[in-house]
């Protein structure tokens, strides 16, 4: 690929995948963010045994792309998609060079703010930690690499109280857990499911 052609693959790749992650988040007390648990870094240590090949893929003259390789075999990449120096995913390859795990930092402090699992090279769950708290509070379920259920803690008690299902790339419904007791109290069907199609 030329290095045109790379430059805009990674600017739409990071347009995609980092847009709208940034919040509004109200002021911490020094005891919460005390008690908060500790995100896992975007960017992995270098284990023993593991070489590393620095790459410079928008042909900026600054490393982009980091490729780690055990004998030989590439078993973690590291991409800087928005050419700031710091990593924003990271990738975990299986000795055959599939995908098994990829967490992303989407709002650039260096931790990661989403994890998604793979099989197969198929992926089959996501996590986020959409308030920053370094928890995650939302889990996406995917089958045959398709999204088919998204559930949320959106009141942070530690417990799934929203829930949306999915069928054919849009939302069927949705159920809520209205007086948390875990267990739904109201479904909504999508009333109109070719106006639903959203990303996720």
């Amino acid at each position: 690929m030329a290095s045109g052609n790379r430059l805009i693959f990674l600017g739409f790749f990071a347009a995609a995948t980092l847009s709208g992650c940034a919040s509004q988040k109200p002021a911490e007390t020094p005891d919460a963010a005390r008690k908060r648990p500790e995100a896992e870094a975007i960017r992995g240590k270098q284990a023993p045994g593991e070489t590393v090949t620095e790459l410079d893929a928008n042909g900026d003259g600054r490393t982009d792309v980091w490729e780690y390789r055990v004998k030989d075999v590439l078993v973690r990449k590291e991409l800087d998609l928005n050419w700031d120096g710091r990593v924003d995913v990271t990738q975990y390859l299986d000795p055959q060079g599939a995908k098994v795990r990829e967490v992303m930092d989407l709002d650039y402090d260096g931790k990661v703010d989403a994890t998604y699992h793979y099989a197969e090279g198929k992926r089959t769950k996501g996590e986020r930690d959409l308030d920053g708290d370094g928890k995650a509070d939302s889990w996406l379920y995917y089958e045959n690499d398709t999204l088919v259920r998204k559930e949320r803690d959106a009141n942070h008690d530690g417990r799934v109280d929203y829930w949306e299902y999915w069928e054919n790339g849009q939302v069927d419904r949705i159920g809520e857990d209205l007086d948390g007791d875990g267990t739904v109290d109201q479904w909504t069907r999508n009333p109109n499911p070719a106006a639903a199609k959203s990303k996720e």
